[in-house]
């Protein structure tokens, strides 16, 4: 009998394949209830091939309780968006994926929505999943990707920036998830392995005002992290306010805790160096998104002024704007957003060219459960990577949409291990937050 899904296959055959390739497995091993999920360890194995039957997207619109909401340069957040990409197969593996349509919080998701279903998908059914670099140069080529492949250089479509390099980052990291659960490994494993056991993260919020911003970032210090990251920027009115703010966190937290400033890229060179200035005393651990990421010679500039170093990147488009960065000297700490930049295939190279020009790698992990964890996939396959982000602002997408939940313990967090991303959304969540048009 020909089987054309891994959830056909009866138990005899999954106990007889898990006993010769899994790992561990004795023979006599029991197949129990739980033991059905060794079906995700033998698709590769006893299925040579394996397609893409659809891929769709949704809009997942949250709102956050006005009593959780905080206020910054991007106004008052009153919810989390994103779009949920699916990617189904013929072997009954599911993969997800995120992109964006904001580098913050609140965004409008359709424009993704359609270019997942209407752009990519008619690009994708049909073929093989594993085959994950052919499948983003195929979507970042359009129907040059042949002439691309032939002659070892892109031949990008227009929407080679923007929302259609988001809408492939979603993909991406769906394809991922894919290899990870048919391989029955974490993607990190597919990335040639952590480079370390766990990593430190830092607590990622602090709004409130000069009076408060002490007490603000004391609390995540209670919660265990040794580091922690406040806005600044034109939300403050002043640049001077601004620095008030920071002395003002310094003093509170003492010399011992690590401490980043990010304005948003909302200051002028001449108020970032003001900034730079003002704080100089303050041992910022960086200084992140000082200037408009359009003004490249700005960014040069502040980083040659700044005796802390400059981070950015998260509104970045693949390798090539990371590149123009650091032709530019105007970065010291890379930090791609997976679901903005390309997803996991643009990470890594985005990683290589940190690890190639001897700069810091800090993905941008401010968004859903999905989109962190292909950062952090990703930052522990790198040995550039530091430091990983946590978000401690209002975010329902982080912590009610996944199954599984991510554990900081005293300010680290440990390597992955589950298969794929390690992400499973909750059916009855995205069926409350979808955006049905």
């Amino acid at each position: 009998m020909e089987f054309t899904n891994v959830n056909q296959l009866p138990r005899s055959t999954l106990r007889t394949l898990w006993t010769r390739f899994a790992f561990g497995a004795r023979p006599g091993a029991r197949l129990g209830a739980a033991g059905l999920n060794r079906r995700k360890f033998v698709v590769a194995l006893y299925f040579p091939s394996m397609r893409i039957t659809d891929v769709d997207a949704v809009w997942l619109h949250c709102p956050i309780p006005p009593e959780q909401q905080h206020v910054s340069d991007f106004g008052r957040i009153t919810s989390f968006d994103m779009t949920l990409v699916t990617l189904a197969t013929d072997t009954g593996l599911t993969g997800y994926g995120e992109a964006k349509a904001g580098v913050g919080s609140a965004a409008v998701c359709a424009s993704l929505v359609t270019c997942v279903r209407e752009e990519l998908r008619p690009l994708l059914v049909g073929q093989d999943p594993r085959e994950i670099t052919r499948l983003w140069e195929r979507m970042y080529n359009g129907p040059r990707d042949h002439y691309a492949l032939a002659r070892g250089r892109a031949f990008p479509i227009l929407g080679r920036r923007g929302l259609t390099v988001a809408a492939i980052s979603g993909v991406d990291m769906a394809l991922w998830d894919v290899l990870g659960k048919s391989l029955g490994c974490p993607v990190v494993q597919l990335l040639g392995g952590a480079c370390r056991q766990a990593m430190p993260a830092y607590a990622s919020g602090g709004w409130a005002d000069e009076a408060g911003i002490g007490q603000q970032l004391l609390g995540y210090v209670d919660k265990g992290f040794r580091a922690v990251k406040m806005r600044v920027g034109v939300m403050d009115g002043h640049v001077d306010a601004s620095v008030a703010r920071v002395r003002a966190a310094r003093r509170a937290l003492g010399p011992q805790i690590k401490l980043m400033a990010d304005a948003h890229g909302t200051y002028s060179a001449a108020e970032a160096r003001r900034f730079c200035d003002g704080v100089a005393d303050c041992d910022l651990f960086w200084f992140e998104e000082p200037v408009n990421p359009d003004n490249r010679d700005a960014a040069a500039e502040v980083r040659a002024y700044a005796t802390m170093p400059i981070a950015a990147g998260e509104s970045e488009f693949t390798r090539f704007d990371f590149r123009d960065l650091i032709q530019h000297r105007a970065v010291d700490v890379l930090q791609p957003d997976l679901a903005i930049c390309g997803g996991i295939t643009e990470g890594r190279r985005i990683a290589a060219l940190a690890e190639a020009h001897q700069l810091a790698l800090a993905p941008h992990l401010w968004g859903s459960a999905l989109s962190f964890a292909a950062g952090l996939h990703l930052a522990f396959a790198s040995p550039s990577a530091i430091i990983l982000e946590y978000s401690l602002g209002a975010n329902p997408l982080l912590r009610e949409l996944p199954e599984e939940q991510v554990e900081v313990r005293d300010g680290m967090i440990a390597a992955p291990v589950k298969p794929g991303l390690g992400v499973t959304p909750r059916s009855e969540f995205v069926e409350r937050y979808a955006v049905r048009r």
